[in-house]
């Protein structure tokens, strides 16, 4: 039977692979320290639970709105104006199974399949943007992060990716996967360009509560923007609720748009997780600062062991819970050709992490090599992963 071209060339998030690896050696007894997946390896605080648990004993079972119960929406709004210093009212957000939904509802609401419109991206970036892109038909614009700039881009590089055709710029800030955040400054800017060339922007700001050293600015927050910005944001990383599945978006012009898509789609949220999510944005967010101190912690442990690895260097992250350490010294030092090959080589010894190429091509005239880990786990674990990470490339 016949499977269409499009489904053929759907990209995938690699993390999901390499976990179904090392999941396969653990099953066959293999020792292995993962620093592969984005997931906080706290339990959900128990306030929210029991905010669900109470929703199913009163009957909170059944389909809501598409856009999602609109008490729920009012807390968000209340959470996106808080956070985001900006009037945000319920009619403006939409409630769906993720934040990755909005990815999809924002290019489905803004290009058009096959008609050339152009969508820029950051690239390394989450591999789901340049997947959804293709799949709906639009042109990938890579943008390239520099190291030298802590993981941002050139705003000369952003302006010559503009053509007429451009419809959309992604952000993500604090960005997977480098632990990138973007300055004030860089924003303003790129504010300027989607103003004079009218085009949309796709904040992704799920990391938004986890940042370390500066306090996090959105682009929404600008003067003018907010109209022209989709604002993102999730509960599965500032609350560790990844498999509640529940994010929340915002836009005054295209939430009813979003909201017809989440009809097609979805038809709505799961109405118990709205009420947890409502409960964990009104609630006081001290488990999550506890959260973000620990993250503080394990980072400056990370980068640290990272560094005293020869062959390896790594900026400190500003924001979300993922170091991305330049390998190429480390990947000459084994005589191997690509940060892929070092993955797979340090699998072998029991560490189990992601490459570069998993987060999208390989920049023109890139010479540089890396790998990315989640500290997202304790510190016993990194103590003992990069103890084996330095072993192997040493030894060898």
């Amino acid at each position: 039977m016949y499977i269409s071209n499009r489904t053929r060339n759907l990209g995938t998030e690699n993390a999901f692979v390499v976990l179904a690896e090392v999941n396969k050696l653990l099953r066959e007894g293999k020792d292995i320290i993962s620093f592969c997946i984005g997931q906080p390896d706290f339990d959900t605080p128990r306030h929210i639970k029991d905010a669900a648990i109470r929703a199913i004993n009163a009957g909170k079972t059944g389909y809501t709105d598409s856009a999602g119960v609109y008490e729920v929406r009012e807390s968000v709004a209340r959470y996106f104006s808080r956070t985001r210093h900006i009037d945000c009212k319920p009619e403006d957000v939409v409630i769906a199974n993720g934040a990755k939904p909005f990815i999809d509802f924002a290019l489905s609401c803004v290009t058009d399949f096959g008609c050339g419109d152009e969508v820029i991206y950051p690239n390394p970036g989450f591999p789901i943007y340049e997947s959804q892109i293709i799949a709906h038909g639009a042109v990938p614009v890579p943008l390239p992060l520099s190291e030298k700039k802590g993981f941002s881009f050139e705003i000369g590089e952003l302006e010559k990716r503009i053509t007429p055709r451009t419809k959309l710029l992604i952000l993500n800030s604090p960005q997977n996967p480098t632990g990138g955040v973007l300055s004030r400054e860089d924003l303003e800017a790129v504010a300027d360009l989607a103003k004079s060339h009218d085009f949309w922007v796709y904040a992704d700001e799920v990391y938004c509560p986890i940042t370390y050293d500066r306090e996090f600015f959105s682009i929404a927050s600008l003067p003018g923007m907010y109209e022209r910005t989709i604002i993102c944001d999730g509960a599965s990383k500032a609350y560790a609720m990844t498999g509640w599945r529940i994010g929340y978006a915002a836009n005054p012009i295209l939430a009813k748009h979003m909201a017809r898509w989440m009809t097609n789609t979805e038809s709505c949220a799961n109405h118990i997780a709205q009420y947890a999510i409502k409960e964990a944005l009104d609630a006081p967010q001290d488990e999550t600062r506890k959260m973000v101190e620990s993250f503080k912690k394990r980072r400056d442990l990370m980068v640290k062991l990272l560094n005293d690895i020869e062959g390896v260097r790594c900026l400190t992250p500003g924001g979300a819970f993922y170091a991305y350490p330049n390998v190429s010294g480390a990947v000459a030092r084994l005589g191997l050709n690509s940060a892929e090959e070092l993955r797979k080589f340090l699998l072998e010894n029991g560490v189990a992490v992601l490459a570069d190429i998993h987060f999208g091509r390989r920049n023109l005239g890139e010479t540089e090599h890396y790998l990315r880990l989640s500290y997202a786990t304790s510190e016993k674990n990194i103590v003992e992963g990069l103890k084996r990470m330095k072993e192997a490339i040493e030894k060898r």
